[in-house]
Order: C-alpha cells, then structure tokens, then sequence
C-alpha cells in the first residue's frame, strides 16, 4: 500500500492530466452531431492503429520477467485490435446504406 501511495505522490500531474484529458475527451464526443460519426470513426481508426504500433513497440522493449508491463501490453493490443477491427465493420455497414441496391 505504501507503494501505490508514493506512486501517486511521484506522479500526481501525469495522473491529473490523464484525469482532465478524460472528462474533455468525453464532453467532445458527446457533442459531436451524427453527421459526423463516420468521420471521427475513421480518425478513431487511425489513433488506435498508432496505439497498436505503440503497444508493440513498447512489448518489445520491455524486460520478459515484466509480467505487468507485458500484460497490459498484451492487453493494449488486443483491445486496439478490437477497436481497429469493430470501426472498419460499423463504418463498412454504414457505407452499405448509400449503395444503390
């Protein structure tokens, strides 16, 4: 426990500013009007194919009896890839509805 408490101590402004980068990240994507959701899926895409890149990277750096930081790692990947993954199927199906039948 005294761990995680000087933890949060050392690196109380990196916490803040992830804190902060939350709430505004949630009040910009809910006001964005649905005309727009195509276009910020596939920037959506984007940001998370770097943070696959990313996470790989980060993977091949770490130490193998780092099983944290390869674990989160793992995870990283595997939720970006779900990410990636899901916006080309729901951008896909909404392209779908355009096309002449």
């Amino acid at each position: 426990m005294r761990e995680i408490l000087s933890f949060i101590s050392e690196n109380r402004e990196m916490i803040y500013f992830v804190v902060l980068s939350i709430f505004v990240g949630i009040e910009v994507i809910g006001g964005v009007p649905t005309v727009l959701h195509t276009p910020l899926m596939s920037g959506a895409n984007a940001i998370h194919g770097v943070v696959i890149v990313g996470a790989i990277y980060v993977m091949l750096h770490v130490e193998m009896d780092n099983y944290l930081g390869l674990g989160l790692g793992f995870l990283a990947v595997l939720l970006g890839t779900l990410n990636v993954v899901g916006g080309f199927v729901v951008t896909d199906r909404m392209l779908e509805m355009f096309k002449k039948k």
